[in-house]
């Protein structure tokens, strides 16, 4: 693979650590700032708020800079929205700075993805991409334990001090390793961008992405305090299964690329989906049982993320066809409906919390990643009507 390629895993891997390791820190931060739980899970949800506005919005606007530039721009943005966080003295300049973070999130990996299909062969795309997310992954397996265990040990402010540190390294890796001549799009105009929004194919793959990531993220948001509160785990020990949950988060991501390049995006999704509606129904029974709960917790890692590679590659090769002028558009909307999910997942998990408890959130979860899985089945409906060209 293109050494390219791994300068991005590297930008992935910090802005991976800034996004997930507040699920680890949740119970620290309501309890710091004197907020209840579900407002700390207000944290997720509204950088993933920021991710969606900057996906489409600034990909757009910054369609005719040059791709290392947007790049390195976007790079000093996120390393300042987490300079932010650490100095944030209340609850309120703590949002601002997760929405700012998150408007470079969403820029990154709108470009980066089709930056990634752009440096292989057809037959690698969905390879590509999965090699790129893995950034996101591991930060899953090392950022995010290590996050939370500095976090729960010199305060969460010390978390984003360092994740600031991480995005400086990955600045610094991309000026050196990304080459000046990427491929670039000719310019979309307004009008060619519309069609991205309005067109029903890409419409429903967009409902895919943010009703499959919005199940997983009902439950996931409060992992940490269902391993700590109903499986009885020690703080200490919840971050060690979360590295555990991260190593099988990387390899799920690495299997679902390769799984959509070998069946094709959407033969991936029916049994990924499939698994991981199945896994959270079963988490609400095995919570309970430590041993059942990391067997449990394992699975849900190879499922989890597994998804991310097929659907980003399913929405450009759809994008390729309908609306090719807005390729980099609809990638960037994609990952809007992936932070939309996120965002959605959590609010509701917050209010499931409050209204029935730590436990409805899986099973629930579970429901709306089977809606997910039904969408797909009527995505490849259409395909099989008017199929897509290899």
């Amino acid at each position: 693979m293109p050494i390219a390629l791994f300068a991005l895993t590297l930008s992935a891997f910090a802005i991976g650590t800034t996004e997930f390791v507040i699920v680890g820190l949740v119970p620290t931060i309501a309890l710091d700032l004197g907020v209840s739980l579900p407002s700390a899970g207000l944290l997720v949800s509204l950088y993933a708020l920021g991710v969606a506005i900057g996906a489409p919005v600034l990909t757009a606007l910054t369609g005719r800079w040059n791709r290392k530039l947007v790049l390195l721009s976007l790079m000093a943005l996120f390393i300042l929205g987490n300079l932010l966080a650490w100095m944030a003295p209340n609850y309120g300049s703590l949002i601002t700075a997760r929405i700012l973070t998150g408007l470079a999130h969403g820029v990154f990996f709108s470009i980066g993805s089709t930056i990634a299909t752009s440096l292989v062969a057809k037959d690698k795309e969905a390879s590509a991409i999965a090699i790129m997310f893995t950034g996101l992954t591991v930060a899953l397996v090392t950022g995010v334990p290590l996050g939370t265990f500095i976090g729960q040990t010199f305060g969460w402010r010390a978390t984003f001090l360092i994740v600031a540190a991480l995005g400086a390294i990955a600045l610094v890796g991309s000026a050196l390793l990304v080459p000046k001549n990427l491929k670039q799009s000719v310019p979309a105009s307004l009008s060619q961008q519309l069609q991205v929004l309005t067109h029903p194919r890409l419409l429903l793959v967009y409902a895919m992405t943010a009703i499959g990531y919005g199940g997983t993220f009902t439950a996931f948001t409060y992992l940490t305090p269902i391993l700590e509160d109903v499986t009885g785990f020690a703080s200490g020990m919840v971050s060690l299964l979360l590295l555990v949950y991260g190593v099988s988060v990387a390899t799920g991501n690495i299997w679902g690329g390769e799984l959509a390049d070998r069946l094709g995006p959407t033969s991936a999704l029916y049994i990924i989906f499939g698994g991981l509606a199945a896994i959270m129904f079963a988490l609400t029974f095995s919570a309970h049982y430590p041993i059942a709960a990391v067997i449990t917790l394992l699975v849900w890692g190879a499922f989890a993320f597994g998804n991310v590679p097929g659907l980003q590659v399913y929405v450009v090769q759809l994008a390729e066809r309908y609306t090719p002028h807005s390729v980099d558009v609809a990638s960037g909307l994609n990952i809007a409906a992936f932070n939309i999910g996120i965002a959605g997942g959590a609010w509701l998990g917050g209010h499931i919390v409050e209204d029935m408890g730590l436990m409805s959130t899986p099973w629930i979860g579970g429901l709306i990643v089977l809606s997910a899985l039904m969408l797909t089945r009527i995505s490849a409906a259409l395909d099989s009507r008017s199929p897509i060209p290899a």
